[in-house]
C-alpha cells in the first residue's frame, strides 16, 4: 500500500487501521497432530515482534494426561517386596547397589541405570548410554531390637543392677554352654557353631558361664581386695624392686572364679534367623564400685554373613547385577 496516494490520504482514519493491521500481524501457530516433546515450539508474538518459548508448557501440558517417563523413589518393607519391584520394572540397564552399613544398612535397585560401555562421544543426540536414574526402590534392612540392645550396652561400663536388670530383660537371648563346649575340644561331632565358639575361647583364654552364674552375680556380687607386697633384687647391680600384688576374693576369702565369656542367640536383622556369639564379660573395681562390661566378640562378622545373605537372595531373586557402594549422586 502506498501511503502518498491521494485517494489514501483523504481518509486517514481507513490509513491508520491499516497500518496498525500490518504491524500487527503475526504467524499463525499450528502444533503438530503428533507432538514431539524433544523439540522445542516457539511462536512469535506481535509485541515488538518478539518470541516466546512454551516448550515448558507444552511439556507440562503433555505429561499431565500421560508421564513422559517414569521416575520416583520406592521405599519397601521387605526384602521380597524390592525382590518383586525390580521384577516388574527391570529392564537391560537395571542394576542392584547394596551398602553395607552396620547402623543403616541399604540395597538399592534403579530400575533406569546406565547402560553399560564405554562412554559415546559428545554428540547433538547425546549419549546413547546414558539414563536419567531416577526411577529406583530402596529397602532399608531392619536391625532385630535384640541387635540393637546388646550393641548399645557393648563395651559400656554398667553398674551392677543395671547389667542385672539388662541380663533379665534379655535372659532368653543368653545360652548356657552345650557340654561339647564345656569340653572345651573341637571335634567333627560337634555342630559348626559350637566349634566356632570353642575357637573363640581358646583364642582369648576364655570360660563360658551359665544364665543363673550372671544372675547371681548382678543380685549379691561382692568384691573384697587384698594386697600383698613383693620384693624382688637383681643380685648382679643389687638393686631392690617392690611390687604391690592385688587379688581379688569372694566374702569367704577365696579367689574370684567368674566367666570371661557368655553365648547369646540373637538375629541382626527382624524376622532373620538367630546368630550364636560369644559375649565377654569382665568387671573392674574402683574403689567401693564394681563395674561390669559386657562386650560381643567381633560382631561385623556376624553382621557381613547375614547381610550378604540377604543380598544373594537379592541378586539370585531378580538376576540383575550388584555393586558393593552407593550409585552415582544424581
Amino acid at each position: 500500500m502506498a501511503y502518498d496516494d491521494p485517494e489514501v490520504m483523504q481518509n486517514p482514519a481507513e490509513t491508520m487501521r491499516k497500518v496498525m493491521e500490518e504491524i500487527g500481524n503475526h504467524i499463525p501457530v499450528t502444533l503438530p497432530d503428533a507432538l514431539d516433546l524433544t523439540k522445542p515450539a516457539i511462536i512469535s508474538s506481535p509485541k515488538h515482534r518478539d518470541t516466546k518459548n512454551l516448550t515448558g508448557e507444552i511439556r507440562a501440558a503433555a505429561e499431565f494426561l500421560k508421564p513422559a517417563r517414569r521416575k520416583g523413589t520406592a521405599q519397601l518393607e521387605d526384602l521380597q517386596s524390592l525382590i518383586d519391584w525390580a521384577n516388574r520394572f527391570k529392564g537391560d540397564t537395571s542394576a542392584l547397589f547394596a551398602r553395607a552399613d552396620m547402623k543403616a544398612p541399604k540395597l538399592t535397585c534403579i530400575a533406569d541405570y546406565h547402560a553399560g560401555g564405554a562412554i559415546d562421544p559428545v554428540s547433538a543426540t547425546g549419549d546413547a548410554t546414558a539414563r536419567h536414574c531416577h526411577h529406583k526402590a530402596i529397602y532399608s534392612f531392619p536391625l532385630s531390637d535384640e541387635w540393637e540392645a546388646w550393641m548399645n550396652i557393648s563395651g559400656e561400663a554398667l553398674a551392677k543392677d543395671e547389667m542385672g536388670e539388662f541380663i533379665e530383660i534379655h535372659a532368653t537371648e543368653v545360652m548356657d554352654p552345650t557340654p561339647a563346649i564345656i569340653k572345651g575340644s573341637a571335634s567333627d561331632k560337634n555342630q559348626g557353631w559350637e566349634n566356632r565358639l570353642i575357637e573363640t575361647a581358646e583364642k582369648i583364654e576364655g570360660r563360658f558361664g551359665q544364665l543363673h552364674q550372671l544372675l547371681q552375680m548382678s543380685r549379691q556380687f561382692q568384691v573384697f581386695e587384698t594386697s600383698d607386697l613383693k620384693v624382688s633384687t637383681n643380685r648382679d647391680t643389687g638393686e631392690s624392686q617392690i611390687n604391690f600384688l592385688n587379688e581379688h576374693k569372694d566374702a569367704e576369702g577365696a579367689p574370684l572364679q567368674i566367666p570371661n565369656l557368655i553365648i547369646i542367640a540373637i538375629p541382626v536383622f527382624r524376622g532373620g534367623a538367630p546368630y550364636r556369639m560369644a559375649v565377654r564379660f569382665r568387671y573392674r573395681k574402683s574403689g567401693s564400685t564394681v563395674k561390669f562390661i559386657m562386650t560381643v566378640f567381633n560382631p561385623e562378622k556376624y553382621f557381613e554373613d547375614a547381610y550378604r545373605e540377604a543380598v544373594a537372595k537379592a541378586r539370585e531373586g531378580t538376576e540383575l547385577p550388584l555393586f558393593y557402594g552407593s550409585p552415582e549422586a544424581s
